[in-house]
Order: C-alpha cells, then structure tokens, then sequence
C-alpha cells in the first residue's frame, strides 16, 4: 500500500500540446478552496510551447511540478508517471481542457471522509456529476447525473465515471491498482479494475466539473467509441460475446441518454 502525505490531494494532468489551455488548467487549481494540492503536469512531448509555460509557473507556486516524459507514449503512461511521482494521500485526474469549479477539491473531499466515517470505512473511490461544454468552456446545460453507488457489475453497463470527476483514497487503494492500461479508453478499463477489486464507488450527484468537447475529439466519433467499448469487453474483462452485447445494449442506451 502506498499512503502518501496525510491530506495532500495530487492532481495529475497529461499534457500534451495543451499550451491553450494551460494558463486556465493552472488557475483554476490555484482558484480552488482546498488549498492542500500539488499539481503534477506531465508533459508528454509536447511540440508547442507547453513545457516552458509549466516551467515559468513551477517557479512562482512551489506546488506545481513538471514531469517531463522522455518520449510520447500517450495519456495512460502520462498519468501513471504521475501516479508514481505524486506525494499525497489522495489521487485525482483533470485532462488540461477541462474545467473544476473552485469547490470541486474541498467537496469532494468532504464527501468521501463522510463516505469513510459513516457508510464505508474502507471506501476509498468517488466520482462526481458534470456538465458538458462547448471549446471555449461554456456550459451547455447538459448536466450527467451520477448514482450514489456503483458496483464492478453496473459498471460494466454505465460507464458514467469522468475522469476529471474521480478522486481517490490511496491509503485504501494501492497505486498498482490506479495505473492505467495502455489501451483505448484507459480510464474507464481503470474504474472497472478497482471496482472490480475493492467494491463500491460513490457518486456525488453534485455539478463541479465541465468536460470540454471539441468536434475532433476521440469521444465524438461513436463508431470509434463503439468499437473501444467493445475491446475492453471482449479482451481487457475477458467477458463472453452474449455478455459484452448485453453490457453494450446498456451502455449504449446511456451514452446516447447521456448527449441528449
């Protein structure tokens, strides 16, 4: 078990020609309630001018670090650089274009040492609602509702979890079980991986969180999305080709549920 420093939340960011978007990612973390954080962006060979920007501003907050990977192997291997370099207790994830309110932290931190003290002392996993957003970061109103609590198996049917929404305990999840598989939709093979093996993961139904589409985006071609869901099926769980079509008949329902 890796227990990192007692109350210190490390965010992990991949960064990846992301320059647009940093100066906003870095204040919005700065802006936060909960002021016990540290930044972890992770570079991942960027070409533009991302890695100097990081640079620049690791050296006016002590709390922001750069990672600097050594060559481009994508957003799974970037966030379990981070993993392994992070300090603090708690784990969570924000892609560098998406959006956290100022108390989405101090929320969602409160809300799982609630879950610890009162429901779950070995709960060590929650995920929170959001709202879909234009490029330039507006609100859509289009605001996805989580359930209180999710097991492996309704998992496998609603693959509701943001990543930029989950927050994690690493005093009761070990790290090995965080980092990520190299493989498409690594985020949601990951949710299902410690789901499968420590339980229930709790929703905070609560809209801190904007997720920033683009019309290029990976997520936005549902042909591509189809068949990524279908591989963590089929060769990541390893479940049968009757089981992986009942899971998809549900996931499919929700995603559509999820857009309109």
């Amino acid at each position: 078990m890796t227990e990192g420093k007692s109350g210190l939340v490390s965010i992990i960011v991949p960064v990846y020609n992301a320059e647009r978007f940093l100066a906003e990612t870095i204040s919005q973390i700065q802006a936060q309630t909960y002021p016990n954080w540290e930044l972890l962006l992770v570079d991942d060979c960027s070409t533009d001018a991302s890695r100097e920007l990081i640079c620049r501003e690791s050296e006016k907050d002590g709390r922001i670090r750069l990672i600097a990977q050594r060559e481009n192997g994508g957003a799974a291997r970037a966030r379990n650089s981070g993993i392994a370099a992070a300090a603090g207790q708690y784990i969570c994830f924000l892609d560098a274009d998406d959006i956290w309110m100022p108390g989405k932290l101090e929320t969602e931190l409160q809300f799982l040492q609630k879950i610890q003290n009162t429901t779950d002392p070995k709960a060590g996993f929650v995920f929170m609602g959001y709202e879909f957003a234009d490029e330039n970061g507006r609100g859509l109103g289009k605001v996805v509702h989580v359930p209180e609590q999710l097991s492996y198996q309704q998992a496998l049917k609603n693959t509701t979890i943001f990543t930029s929404t989950v927050m994690i305990d690493r005093n009761v999840i070990p790290d090995q079980d965080i980092m990520m598989p190299c493989v498409a939709s690594e985020d949601t093979a990951t949710w299902w991986q410690i789901l499968k093996r420590h339980g229930i993961g709790y929703g905070l139904d609560e809209n801190l969180v904007k997720y920033r589409r683009s019309a290029n985006t990976l997520s936005s071609n549902k042909l591509i999305a189809i068949k990524r869901i279908w591989n963590l099926y089929r060769r990541q769980e390893g479940l049968s080709v009757v089981k992986s079509a009942y899971c998809m008949i549900f996931w499919a329902f929700r995603a559509v549920f999820r857009r309109i």
